[in-house]
């Protein structure tokens, strides 16, 4: 759940900073969170979940 909420926390960060910057409309913004929302009630949804957290696992074992 924590990976979860800090991806979601990282991706407003990026939108918010996009659309501040006008690289990003309000209009793009609504399409990608509903295509979110929909992508969620699919049958993909666990797929996509299994590898944000095995990417997030790489990432946390990086030593620098």
């Amino acid at each position: 759940m924590a990976v979860s909420i800090s991806v979601v926390v990282l991706l407003l960060v990026l939108a918010v900073i996009f659309l501040r910057n006008g690289g990003l409309k309000v209009t793009h913004a609504l399409v990608c969170a509903l295509l979110g929302f929909f992508l969620a009630g699919t049958s993909m949804a666990p797929t996509i979940h299994n590898g944000v957290a095995a990417t997030a696992n790489v990432v946390s074992s990086l030593k620098p």
